[in-house]
């Protein structure tokens, strides 16, 4: 009963959206969020004239992709504004603004729920729940040295090409600092042509995934021509048992991926897992994902798919940086860096915000030849080489409020 009751919600909810097509909300209204408001300030204490930090703002809507513009600036200070959506997807990086300037920015957001009929939903964790990715509501974080917006405008997008995620901890959007992934990083460079959706979740390999409902969620909103972007490999290398192993179950599960999309005109794209930070004595970073990056290629040759060799990639980034310094791309912190951390956090898997950044410049180094299509709608002046990658002292991150000590799940 309460999820029929759910269900009819979220499709008056679309109607009533739907009739008003664009709607604009105006950020000098100090509404709060509830499900009687639709919108307003979250999570959060809502900002003063005095205090401009960090904030939270969210909207009731239904499943679907948004363009969402923001009117950056104020006429009584200046501003440094950062926007982050939903599970801190980057959009804008430290904007800034002079007093009575403002700028206008556009980027689109896909927002969704756990459900994928009125019969079957998508089986999420239990952390899950406390993430802002599978809620009613789409919510945005201004963040930076002083966030200044206006106004917030909302309106439907069904002319982007959605880009869909499926993989682990390396690319979920991870919801507390100090961890990140390269997909909740992604989307900053590319125009309002395209739009990521990323289903990813920390711990799954490709055959839990298919299991708690994450790929029929994806299917059953798929349109021809979207891209489906896949990255196993991390935990399935760590199964064991009969049928097991990179070229037997594995392969199976990916292939259902490559058919289930081409079944609906879309186009998957296979990505090699990215390298973990393991060092030999002679400053080479090894591989310790054994067969897995060589059945990827073998499926992706065989079965005509387009392939991001992301393992390669990043084992040049890597490496470029060499065995210490490549400790700033990876959750390697000492105890008290961040609030409530008692422990040292040394993490060779899972990436810091600025590894994060730098893998996502990866991926689309390597979707430069995969998919030329998809890459044109770069924002203009992409650059990036791994062998010479950015330096660290040029990233710029300001840290959400929330943090975590225990690393995501997998490794």
């Amino acid at each position: 009963m309460k999820t029929k009751f759910l269900l009819l919600l979220l499709f008056v909810t679309s109607m009533l959206f739907a009739q008003h097509i664009q709607k604009t909300y105006l950020l000098s209204d100090t509404t709060r969020f509830s499900d009687k408001s639709g919108h307003g300030y979250d999570i959060l204490r809502t900002p003063t004239k005095q205090n401009r930090k960090p904030f939270y703002y969210s909207i009731s809507l239904p499943d679907g992709n948004y363009k969402v513009t923001v009117k950056l600036g104020s006429k009584k200070q200046a501003g440094v504004t950062t926007v982050r959506a939903e599970s801190r997807r980057l959009f804008v990086n430290q904007q800034i603004t002079k007093k009575k300037e403002f700028v206008e920015l556009s980027f689109v957001v896909n927002k969704r729920t756990p459900y994928i009929s009125d019969k079957e939903k998508v089986k999420i964790k239990e952390k899950e729940n406390t993430s802002l990715t599978w809620d009613n509501k789409l919510t945005l974080e201004f963040n930076g040295e002083a966030p200044v917006c206006e106004s917030i405008r909302i309106e439907p997008d069904t002319s982007a090409t959605t880009i869909y995620l499926c993989g682990n901890s390396t690319v979920v959007d991870q919801t507390r600092e100090p961890w990140a992934s390269w997909g909740q990083m992604i989307p900053y460079f590319f125009n309002t042509n395209v739009v990521f959706a990323n289903h990813a979740e920390s711990g799954l390999s490709a055959d839990s995934f298919i299991g708690s409902g994450r790929l029929k969620k994806i299917i059953s909103e798929i349109k021809e021509g979207d891209y489906v972007l896949i990255e196993f490999g991390h935990n399935d290398q760590k199964q064991s048992g009969p049928g097991v192993g990179a070229y037997y179950s594995f392969m199976t599960n990916l292939k259902m991926y490559i058919d289930e999309a081409r079944a609906k005109g879309a186009i998957p794209v296979l990505i090699t897992p990215t390298q973990r930070r393991k060092f030999d004595e002679n400053g080479k970073n090894q591989n310790s994902h054994g067969e897995y990056p060589d059945a990827i290629r073998w499926l992706a040759a065989k079965e005509n798919v387009a392939l991001v060799d992301l393992n390669e990639i990043t084992n040049t980034l890597i490496e470029a940086f060499g065995s210490e310094n490549s400790k700033k791309l990876f959750v390697h912190y000492r105890a008290g860096t961040f609030s409530g951390q008692n422990k040292t956090l040394a993490d060779n898997t899972h990436f810091s915000s600025f590894g994060a950044y730098e893998v996502a410049k990866c991926v689309i180094t390597g979707m430069l030849s995969a998919v030329p299509k998809l890459t044109a709608q770069l924002k203009p002046g992409f650059l990036f080489n791994p062998e010479v990658p950015d330096p660290f002292e040029t990233f710029k991150w300001d840290l959400s409020t929330f943090t975590e000590n225990e690393k995501p799940d997998g490794d």
